[in-house]
This record gives structure tokens, sequence and C-alpha cells, in this order.
């Protein structure tokens, strides 16, 4: 199942990466990660590690915050973290 957190962080990194005139091949040549990694990510099947993160927002010559953007407070509020007990 995926989650929403997933699916807007990947549907940020499409936007981002077609902004920036980018195939999926050419963006996980950019960043040393498979082609298939790029489309799980975006379709929001992949949960994206710190180093992947760093690796993608170099690629696309953005900080890393900009990735992360789509979640704003309002998003952040909605989020459920499994274990969360304080919910």
């Amino acid at each position: 199942m995926k989650k929403n957190e997933l699916i807007l962080f990947g549907k940020a990194v499409r936007r981002i990466r077609e902004q920036a005139g980018l195939s999926q091949e050419a963006l996980a040549d950019l960043c040393h990660l498979h082609r298939t990694y790029i489309g799980g990510i975006e379709r929001g099947e992949r949960n994206v590690g710190l180093l992947n993160l760093l690796r993608l927002s170099k690629a696309l010559k953005i900080l890393p915050s900009d990735l992360l953007q789509e979640f704003d407070k309002k998003i952040m509020t909605t989020i459920s973290i499994e274990g969360d007990e304080n919910e």
C-alpha cells in the first residue's frame, strides 16, 4: 500500500525532474542510481533515504529542502507515523 507522503514526495521529484528537462534515465545516471529506482520514487513506491535524497538534490541542482517543500505545516499535521503514541 502506498503512503500519501511517498506519493506526494514522488510527485515533487517528478515535477522538478521534468522542469530540469531530464528523463528518469538521465536523472538516474546523474545520481548513480537505477532507472527503475527513480520510477519507484516517482510512483510513491520507495521510501528514500538521506543519502539518496542528497544524491537527487545534487543531480537536480537544488537544495535538499527544495525536495521537501511539498510538506508544509498543513500536510505535516496529517501525517501519521507508525508507533507515534502521542497523537
